[in-house]
């Protein structure tokens, strides 16, 4: 019991925390001393992110004419067939088609709750062709590499030294970093959700947290909690009494919220018993109890892998779709049950978009692709964007079929910013290569 302060210090050390990291923002989190921002009413964002790089190009396809052509001579084995027809508000050349693997999805595009985002990628300033090859404009690093432009989507921004991802980012300039309930995942530690004076409260799939150190039979758990308490109340060093601070809150916030999520409704909803689908469930379920929670500005992590088709696409893709729509789907129904449907917005991202070319029996790392946006909120029925050409050696064609965004993320980000609360002058705050390109293009919601 009787730790000194250098003890205290090596143990944080250990435990990853380095006390010259702290900045002073970091220690006023810790100790609690940020005042959350009033809000009137409720919103959420939910990141589904797409591990591998999912190949979404291929999610809308061109159903005649010359693009069609430049589609099958283009994707060789891989061309979707049976693509469904998707009555968009935008007009595009040989007409739209969606992937049968989505079907699922389409009432809610035709009840415009759902929005494609065409033609979204990593981009610092607006890129053709010809400046690719010359170099003759800033390009994001590292283009084709999973881990870099995870990373790149993740934080909004090419990764810095010191990282922060842009959900975190977006709860801190709306100061609910520090508002317990706002930052929360279901697939452990992301860069998306890691800020200055933030990061995700991890919930499983069940919805429960578990605390290893006080598993057991309840006298056990209130034996831990005096030890602990009576070690942390000597804490005199502001760093050590801020931890101490940290540490006992986390262990009231597990207990309050696994609390909390036993006494939630029980949904009429059914979700499948695929890992996506499980994920959303605790999500619905974490949505739930919001109102008890005082969180009125709530972010969400969840993900689906195995989108790395360098394999067996003709038949991985289409399932890894299907799963994906069933999945949203089910979401968004139980959203809707909770009345919630106009205050909860669930949207993609991946690592990258794919070649266009066919390996053989798959597609490699490439850049351009197609997201999904959906909820009551959303400005759909529409692919908004651009409904690129899937045309080898065209205009964005830097090699292999890797098409050359025609938006930015930071574009697609944007709006799903400025729904959630953050005025239009913090916009460049939050995506700094903003700047560079219309943050105003995408009209991702209804106004």
């Amino acid at each position: 019991m009787n730790k000194s302060r250098r003890d205290f210090l090596s143990l944080c050390l250990k435990g990853g925390m380095s006390a010259a990291a702290l900045t002073s923002l970091q220690l006023q989190a810790l100790s609690g001393s940020i005042q959350a921002r009033s809000f009137s009413d409720y919103k959420a964002l939910v990141c589904v992110y797409l591990y591998g790089g999912n190949d979404s190009m291929n999610m809308l396809v061109p159903l005649s004419g010359e693009p069609r052509t430049w589609y099958e001579a283009s994707r060789q084995n891989l061309a979707v067939q049976g693509a469904k027809v998707l009555n968009s508000t935008s007009e595009f050349e040989g007409g739209v088609g969606l992937h049968p693997a989505l079907n699922a999805l389409q009432p809610h595009f035709e009840q415009q709750s759902l929005a494609f985002v065409g033609g979204v990628g990593t981009l610092i300033t607006p890129t053709s062709l010809t400046q690719y090859k010359a170099k003759s404009v800033p390009l994001p690093q590292h283009l084709f590499s999973h881990n870099d432009q995870q990373a790149t989507w993740m934080h909004g921004q090419e990764k810095q030294t010191l990282n922060t991802g842009w959900g975190a980012r977006l709860l801190e300039r709306l100061d609910q970093g520090t508002v317990f309930g706002s930052n929360i995942t279901i697939d452990g530690a992301n860069p998306w959700q890691t800020g200055t004076n933030t990061s995700a409260f991890a919930l499983s799939k069940s919805g429960i947290s578990k605390i290893n150190a006080l598993r057991g039979y309840e006298p056990r758990v209130e034996h831990v909690r005096r030890v602990m308490q009576t070690l942390f109340s000597e804490a005199a060093h502001p760093l050590a009494a801020a931890y101490a601070s940290r540490l006992n809150g986390s262990i009231d916030h597990t207990l309050h919220m696994n609390t909390l999520l036993e006494q939630a409704p029980t949904l009429t909803t059914e979700f499948g018993e695929s890992s996506l689908s499980a994920q959303l469930a605790a999500v619905a379920k974490t949505i739930s109890i919001q109102s008890q929670l005082g969180a009125k500005r709530q972010v969400f992590f969840v993900s689906m892998g195995g989108f790395d088709t360098h394999d067996n696409q003709e038949s991985t893709h289409p399932a890894l779709l299907e799963g994906l729509a069933q999945s949203m789907v089910e979401f968004q129904s139980a959203v809707a049950e909770l009345n919630l449907a106009d205050q909860v917005t669930t949207f993609t991202m991946s690592d990258f978009g794919r070649t266009l070319t066919s390996n053989g029996d798959g597609t490699d790392h490439g850049w351009a692709g197609n997201q999904l946006v959906l909820g009551g909120a959303v400005n759909g029925g529409d692919v908004h964007g651009a409904m690129m050409a899937q045309r080898l050696d065209g205009n964005e064609d830097v090699g292999g079929g890797r098409l050359i965004p025609a938006f930015s993320n930071e574009q697609y980000f944007a709006p799903l910013a400025r729904w959630f609360g953050l005025a239009d002058s913090e916009l460049t705050e939050l995506f700094p290569n903003l700047s560079h390109f219309d943050a105003q293009a995408l009209s991702l919601f209804k106004s």
